[in-house]
Formats: C-alpha cells, structure tokens, sequence
C-alpha cells in the first residue's frame, strides 16, 4: 500500500512539470467566450497559427481557458501594430458584461499582464506599460517591445509569488499578500462585495480584445506544486 501511494506522490509530481501547449495553432478548443458561452467567432479567429483579435462593429468579448489553474508557468508570443492594445489576465475575480453603443463586450476582471505599444494612447505611464502589473506595478527594467514582430511573455505565479518575463527578462516580481497586489484585488471586488471575502486563487486564463488586433501563438503552461 506504501509502495502504491509513493509511486502515486511521485507520478503526480512529474505530471505537475509537464509543459503542455493551451492552443494547438488549429482550432479554438479549450477556449470559450470568458462568460462561459461558446468561442465568440465574431471576436475572436484562428489565423496563420495564432489566437487573433476581431476588429469589427458589434462588441469586443474576451476568451478564457476552460481549465482552471492555481500555481502555474505560463508562457506565450504576442504581436501588436502601432497603438495595439490587450493583456493576458489571471486569477480572475469576477465577469463584467455589458452593452454600450459599440455593442456586447464582455472583459475579464483580474490581474493583468499589459501588453501594448508603449508609445500608444494606452501605455501613457509605466505602470500601464507592457509586461507591467496593469495599473499596478511597472516594469523594472522599463520595457520596449518592437511592434509586428512576436515578443515572448511568461507569468509565473508560485504560491503566493508571482513574475511577469519579457524576451527573457524579468521585469516585475511582486507578491499576492503585498500591499499593491491587495490593492489592485481591492479594485477588482464588485460593488457591496465583503472586503474580507477571500480573493479567488484557481481560475482560467484570459486573453483580451480592447478593440485592437493582436496575435497570440505558442501558449503552453506547466502546472506547479
């Protein structure tokens, strides 16, 4: 009995290591509209290999993974245009959905790793700047991604510790207990919510659409003890 549950320990240990892709470059399996309803073709497509936005009238909906995780290695290559705009969120803390004259959007509400142009109207400040911790943490050392070509991305969160890479280098470290991470949950709690209710720690991944086109390809994830 002590043989089989060691040999089981040691299986699950190594299952935690195993990389394994979250988009197969073909179709959009394992991801749906971040509200749970099914893949939005409307803003989101598969192309040449990657994850794309869709740039039309009629609303903008963020995607999600169906899997949840906790502790994880997530890594992935984005491309951006001049201006682009969009963000990879975990940790999520609730759905916002909503109709304005632009149409249905649907965003996810958790911490977000920026991506966008840093000479765009929307990186006007470090803490708003790629790689950054969005409104939150800026990059150190600051961040210049080349647009139209992919940068490659990483977010580690380990327990309580989390990091943001670009091109291979890290850039933001912070922890979840910290007082900037407490802040930016403290924003993300809905209106009358209990501030001491417990933040969510097991949750998809999202990608964003914020109305400009951007390229996701190469996303694969380990889970981590």
């Amino acid at each position: 009995m002590r043989i089989a549950i060691l040999l089981l320990s040691v299986c699950t240990l190594f299952a935690a290591d195993e990389w394994r892709p979250l988009f197969d470059g073909k179709t959009s399996n394992g991801w749906v509209e971040v509200t749970g309803k099914p893949f939005p073709p409307n803003s989101w497509t598969v192309e040449d290999g990657c994850l794309k936005t869709v740039v039309l009238p009629g609303g903008h909906q963020d995607i999600r993974t169906v899997e949840s995780f906790r502790s994880f290695d997530l890594q992935f290559d984005w491309k951006v245009l001049a201006d682009g705009n969009s963000g990879v969120k975990y940790l999520l803390q609730h759905i916002d959905e909503w109709n304005n004259a632009q149409g249905r959007q649907a965003r996810a509400r958790g911490l977000e790793y920026q991506i966008a142009d840093n000479h765009g109207p929307d990186a006007v400040e470090p803490i708003r700047s790629a790689a950054s911790l969005y409104s939150a943490i800026a990059p150190n050392p600051p961040t210049a991604p080349p647009l139209g070509v992919f940068n490659h991305s990483r977010i580690i969160v380990n327990g309580d510790h989390v990091e943001h890479w670009l091109n291979n280098v890290k850039v933001v470290e912070f922890d979840l207990i910290g007082p900037k991470a407490q802040k930016v949950f403290g924003g993300l709690r809905k209106k009358g919510e209990d501030p001491t209710t417990p933040i969510q720690r097991e949750t998809p991944i999202s990608l964003q659409n914020h109305g400009t086109e951007v390229w996701f390809k190469n996303l694969k994830i380990r889970r981590l003890p």
